[in-house]
């Protein structure tokens, strides 16, 4: 137990730290009245936002609470009341870890723009220390809580190891219920506005993207905050805190003796230590000689890996003492090294990928797009072969281990060491929307052209990292579903009288299931895209009847109403992220309850690989198609205001929802589904006969 609150302490000193960074954040300079005042919009819009959200999601967070409490079985340990606990607080804890984030990343925005005018080391220090207070504030409270919940109800309460597990599924799905709010939510918000802004301004009055007189530009810059920040801190939140506690059921179902017992822990041992190895990681981006950011920000994340690694062998000898255990934790640092690699190859503007989009924009819009459909649909095949290849080697050492002799837990521990680097993770990706809000207040303040090379250098990175982010986020979900998906078979084979539960798709119930969930992430995705649709053309509908009836907008006499774009926006996401994400709580129940255990098992597996693949298709596309834009905008092909501009800003307008919406939504489908099937097996089991 000593190693669980060892968990414990790390988890706080990270949160500690992160304060430490939020009080070194927010005395930066902040800059003249003018650029406060926008800072100050965009700050208002994101927390009057995240409020709102909040609102809704406490709605059905108390709706869900006590249904847990009434369909779960109370036993022996009151588990049902201490399941639907969990979940309350882990819905808490994520929406706090994306709030902390959110709120410090609207601060840092305009304290990057300000710190720019000293040079680009002082803005890269001031936007990737905001962005590193969500990477800390996420694992802080994911390992938190989990450790915090394990440790109560084993030592306070005295509930046996294996009811403690099950019980954590409720914080599993607290997290992962919030996550798809704030992805489905936060997503239509960004990309509505976004594309909004774009049709209008930069195709119709051939303006820039930042350009103050743009009615939709604050919604804009709003949406970067509540999608890429609060949005990624809760979807990788739920990552975290759901692949932990997946480990933990395995171990408890699968390991026997002392060595279960410490493998029940283990993960929480290696979270722990992949904390501190984030937090010493920070310390480590630092521009060199060479200027180069993304180089800066890969020592933080190379340094991070290491000491992870370094920190997995000792942990792995003194609980575990097998070599190879510690193998199946290096897959998993390998799997995420290679999805980031090879994620940058296909978004970063350096390479072939995005350029052949660029270069077909300058045949016109369609050409763009099928260039662009192509790079999505050819970026599934290296990461899929990267994940194969990983839970062969992964389930190789756990099946040959002579301490654990389990495949499957192999896995399950490749899955949370390719978490060990989620906190810098996280740091780079939301140092990107702080990046792009410096870079638009700077435009809407006419900072000084050195100035704006400076945030435009930054953001430009920030793209990168953003995409890299979501092929990482993928990944890990991919990992995690499948570690779900174990231990919801586990689970029907405990109350099922001893019987091996297995999945024959020549069984026509398992096809069913199996057909049922391969369709629920393209009914999910066109729900997503659908919704952004609308609250676009509402948004340019708004801007262009802005243009026509404010004097003086394009001369700058005029001031926009700023106001009516996020107050549409706000309004449109609260709505439209409601019927996707009751689909995916609905559709595991209903299928569960209605054709059985078998059929429910074939959606999860269905959901698992449509799901990955769409994702991996939807978000490496669309920031292909982001970047050739920014290619272009560079001075490539004709530059900006070209008809290669043009087509270019049409594929990315088709991108946008596909990288910000609908694709990292289905992270969070994904996991949602497969956590509620772990906490229904119980009931269903015991309702079925499994044949």
């Amino acid at each position: 137990m000593n190693e669980v609150l060892a968990a414990l302490g790390i988890s706080v000193l990270a949160l500690v730290y992160a304060v430490f960074l939020i009080m070194w954040v927010v005395k930066q300079p902040s800059g003249n009245k003018e650029m406060q005042a926008i800072a100050l919009s965009i700050q208002e819009g994101a927390t009057a936002y995240l409020n709102r959200q909040s609102l809704t999601m406490g709605f059905f967070g108390i709706l869900i609470f006590v249904v847990l409490y009434f369909i779960i079985p109370k036993g022996s340990y009151n588990n049902n009341l201490w399941t639907a606990v969990s979940f309350i607080v882990g819905a808490l804890f994520s929406a706090l870890a994306g709030y902390i984030g959110m709120s410090v990343s609207v601060r840092a925005n305009v304290r990057t723009a300000e710190a720019a005018r000293k040079g680009i080391k002082e803005a890269l220090s001031v936007a990737f220390n905001g962005g590193a207070v969500t990477g800390l504030s996420v694992v802080g409270l994911a390992l938190l809580g989990v450790s915090g919940f394990y440790y109560f109800y084993t030592s306070v309460l005295n509930i046996p190891v294996a009811e403690t597990t099950n019980i954590l599924v409720g914080f599993g799905f607290g997290a992962s219920l919030i996550s798809l709010f704030a992805r489905v939510g936060g997503g239509i918000f960004t990309k509505a506005a976004d594309v909004g802004a774009d049709l209008v301004g930069k195709i119709e009055k051939n303006i820039p993207e930042d350009d103050p007189r743009n009615p939709a530009v604050i919604a804009d810059n709003v949406g970067d905050n509540v999608g890429d920040c609060a949005g990624m801190g809760a979807d990788l939140f739920e990552t975290y805190a759901v692949t932990l506690i997946a480990a933990m059921i395995l171990a408890a179902s699968t390991l026997s003796g002392s060595i279960g017992d410490k493998g029940i822990i283990y993960p929480l041992v290696l979270g722990g230590i992949a904390v501190l190895a984030s937090i010493v990681g920070t310390w480590f981006v630092r521009l060199g000689r060479s200027q180069n950011i993304m180089g800066a920000l890969y020592k933080g994340m190379i340094v991070t890996g290491v000491i992870s690694a370094i920190g997995f062998y000792f942990a792995t000898d003194i609980m575990i003492g097998d070599i190879k255990i510690f193998y199946a934790a290096l897959v998993g640092i390998g799997i995420t090294l290679a999805i980031n690699v090879i994620t940058e190859y296909y978004t970063a503007k350096e390479y072939g990928p995005v350029k052949g989009i660029a270069k077909a924009s300058a045949t016109g819009a369609g050409t763009n797009l099928i260039a662009g459909l192509a790079v999505g649909l050819q970026s599934t095949i290296m990461p899929t072969l990267v994940i194969v290849f990983g839970i062969y080697l992964a389930y190789y050492f756990g099946s040959t281990s002579s301490a654990v002799e389990s495949g499957i837990y192999g896995i399950a521990v490749a899955a949370v060491a390719m978490l060990s680097t989620t906190g810098m993770v996280i740091a780079t990706d939301s140092y990107g929307p702080i990046t792009d809000n410096a870079g638009g207040i700077a435009e809407m303040t006419k900072m000084p052209p050195d100035v704006r090379k400076i945030t435009d250098a930054l953001d430009a990175v920030g793209n990168t990292t953003k995409a890299v982010t979501k092929g990482y986020a993928v990944g890990s979900a991919a990992l995690a579903a499948l570690v779900l998906f174990q231990a919801f078979t586990s689970e029907l084979s405990k109350y099922s009288a001893g019987t091996t539960v297995t999945f024959d798709i020549s069984n026509h119930i398992v096809l069913i299931g199996l057909m049922i969930g391969g369709l629920l992430p393209f009914a999910f995705s066109a729900m997503c895209m659908k919704s952004v649709g609308k609250a676009a053309h509402a948004v340019v509908e708004e801007v262009r009847k802005q243009f026509r009836e404010i004097p003086g907008i394009m001369e700058g006499t005029g001031k926009p109403l700023y106001g009516r774009c996020v107050d549409i926006v706000t309004k449109a996401a609260l709505k439209e992220m409601v019927l996707p994400a009751v689909m995916a709580v609905l559709s595991p129940v209903v299928v569960g309850f209605i054709l059985g255990p078998q059929a429910l098992g074939g959606l999860l597996a269905g959901v698992i690989l449509s799901g990955f693949l769409m994702a991996l298709f939807m978000s490496t596309g669309g920031a292909a198609w982001d970047n050739a834009k920014k290619y272009v905008e560079d001075g490539n092909f004709g530059g900006k205001g070209s008809d290669a501009h043009k087509a270019a800003v049409v594929g990315d307008t088709v991108g946008d929802p596909f990288k910000d919406t609908a694709g990292p939504a289905l992270n969070a489908l994904i996991k949602v589904i497969n956590t509620i099937a772990v906490i229904i097996a119980p009931i269903i089991a015991t309702s079925y006969w499994l044949k």
